[in-house]
């Protein structure tokens, strides 16, 4: 009788670990269970996304504020990133800006965001808006190339 205790308690506390750690990777892996919060869509192209990826940060001033949902190439061949942006931070006019940003020399890329100037013209983005004003991403292969060779794109 006393085995079978033990055996209880070393089979429930084995249980409870192997919670813990697949909680503690949903975690890295910055997923949650249940519902994710409410979040609309942006779109924007670009000539270049270099290495952006799907689940790259959406950053306004260093807060995350959004995650990338998906990038794709658009019916012109230009590559097209769909936003998924947090509805708490849904006040952004439509002249905003977005450009692709590094962290550090050659850390990951993100997307920054930049609010543009709000009067009495300017419409608030809404699900299914677009960004117009966009910066591609810097290529370190392209920069050095244009120093060894002396090209410009002018």
């Amino acid at each position: 009788m006393n085995s079978k205790k033990i055996e209880l308690l070393v089979g429930s506390f084995l249980l409870a670990g192997i919670a813990a750690i697949l909680m503690l990777g949903l975690k890295v892996a910055d997923s949650q269970m249940g519902g994710n919060s409410q979040s609309y869509e942006l779109t924007a192209k670009f000539d270049n996304v270099g290495g952006l990826k799907v689940r790259s940060a959406i950053k306004v001033g260093g807060v995350v504020v959004g995650r990338v949902s998906s990038i794709s190439l658009d019916s012109d061949f230009s590559p097209k990133v769909t936003m998924e942006i947090d509805s708490n931070f849904n006040q952004f006019p439509d002249s905003s800006s977005v450009a692709i940003l590094t962290s550090g020399l050659l850390g990951e890329q993100f997307i920054g965001l930049t609010p543009g100037f709000v009067d009495e013209e300017t419409e608030i983005l809404t699900d299914g808006g677009v960004i117009e004003d966009t910066r591609s991403a810097m290529v370190l292969e392209d920069l050095i190339g244009q120093f060894l060779y002396g090209n410009s794109d002018d």
